[in-house]
């Protein structure tokens, strides 16, 4: 009986989506086409966006620095981007719902704008702080994923949201090197210009590009009424069956990995003892890997699979990774390391927000992704402190040992559950 209503529900999704194909053109035919223009849009939007603000941060330490900003303080000015962050997604989220896709990206670009503005004119402290300020409707990537969650069939969504990956791998690799040329080349305010005026230009292709209507409107009519900042209807989300599981192992999986990956600037320095260049190269390596990762594998797997099957197989892909950290010495296990690492990190994070959408109305999933995406912030926020205290009392070997307890909590935990992976679709 319950195969049979998934299948009812996943049928429905399947007319929904051509209704919203229909919005976009005359026929079927010219909406399925810009139905996959707009998709390569938000791909392209995405890109630019990480692209951008890679490129800031790398440089703004030394920006800090030259207006005598301490170690300290740049500490509260990074877990000041981060509390605005964890409270902008939820907020963006459900912009998203009410007034659309295409508000919502150009909402994130614009805030963009405004960012590297500030920090173009940051002369002093008080003002590199206000500069963080825009960063709370700084989402660009959740607003590609809400555009793609609109207008992907469930069975399509997790392959179309694991592309998303390979964007972030072009942001981290032109992002970073962009920001040191030109900082070096032309000034430490020169990447704070082309921010933006590449953010003007992103937010000119999201008006004219991103259709007026990425979903029905029924869905406009159920949401328009309600409150935008009422948190407790946000979290009423996690009401829904399944939903507080899936995100509990999300939170939890990612959070060892999460403070390693806060703390790696030190511990490149410190324990592989690299150089700021060597450090560089590295990053352009977890890049790479990013894109092989997402471009060849996830959606290969996605759609050979199921989600409940990849779930489980990510953290214990991670619990091993834990445990690989924890045996590691040098630069070069960590190289290695990283390969299934990259690969658990990229798959949890396409599967559980697809299974996540798909577990709630079509009119919350925009909320239902930021939700998601304010676990980094999350964990950029009290990650300093943990992490630090973690390197300071235990070392390295720390952080792969709580990797893999957890991990192998949470695989034993997926094993025994009733979490109704095959059965979660939108309402």
């Amino acid at each position: 009986m319950s195969a049979v209503n998934t299948k009812a529900s996943s049928g429905g999704e399947e007319e929904a989506l051509e209704m919203r194909s229909k919005t976009l053109g005359e026929s079927s035919c010219s909406g399925e086409i810009q139905r996959g223009q707009a998709i390569f849009v938000a791909y392209l939007i995405a890109t630019l966006e990480l692209t951008f603000l890679f490129m800031q941060m790398g440089v703004m330490p030394y920006l800090a620095k030259s207006l005598g900003l301490d170690s300290v303080g740049f500490g509260y000015l990074q877990t000041t981007f981060g509390v605005l962050q964890l409270v902008g997604g939820p907020i963006f989220g459900r912009f998203a719902d009410q007034f659309g896709t295409r508000a919502a990206l150009i909402l994130s670009c614009a805030s963009g704008s405004a960012f590297f503005l500030l920090m173009s004119i940051s002369t002093s402290i008080p003002l590199l702080f206000l500069s963080r300020l825009p960063a709370v409707f700084m989402h660009g990537l959740p607003g590609a994923q809400k555009l793609i969650t609109d207008l992907t069939t469930p069975s399509q969504r997790a392959d179309a949201l694991g592309k998303l990956g390979l964007c972030f791998g072009i942001g981290i690799i032109i992002g970073s090197a962009l920001g040191g040329v030109l900082s070096t080349t032309f000034g430490i305010f020169v990447p704070m210009y082309v921010g933006l005026v590449g953010n003007l230009i992103n937010t000119m292709i999201a008006m004219i590009w991103i259709p007026l209507q990425a979903k029905p409107k029924s869905d406009h009519r159920v949401t328009e009424h309600r409150n935008l900042f009422s948190f407790r209807e946000i979290l009423c989300l996690m009401k829904f069956p399944g939903v507080m599981e899936i995100f509990i192992v999300k939170v939890f999986a990612e959070l060892p990995i999460g403070l390693f990956l806060i703390m790696f600037s030190i511990i490149s320095m410190d324990f592989f003892g690299l150089e700021a260049v060597e450090s560089g190269y590295l990053m352009s390596y977890f890049g790479v890997l990013q894109m092989i990762v997402q471009g060849l594998v996830v959606g290969k797997l996605t759609n050979r699979c199921s989600e409940g099957t990849l779930l489980r197989l990510s953290v214990f892909v991670f619990a091993v990774v834990g445990l690989g950290m924890a045996l590691m010495r040098t630069v070069w296990h960590y190289c290695i390391i990283a390969v299934p690492l990259v690969f658990a990190f990229s798959m949890l994070g396409t599967i559980t927000n697809s299974i996540l959408t798909k577990a709630v109305p079509s009119s919350n999933t925009g909320t239902m992704l930021g939700i998601c995406a304010s676990v980094q912030p999350l964990t950029r926020t009290v990650g300093p402190t943990i992490g630090g205290v973690l390197y300071k009392q235990f070392g390295v070997s720390s952080f792969g040992y709580l990797q893999l307890i957890v991990n192998v909590g949470l695989f034993v935990y997926l094993l025994k559950s009733k979490i109704p992976l095959g059965e979660m679709k939108s309402q």
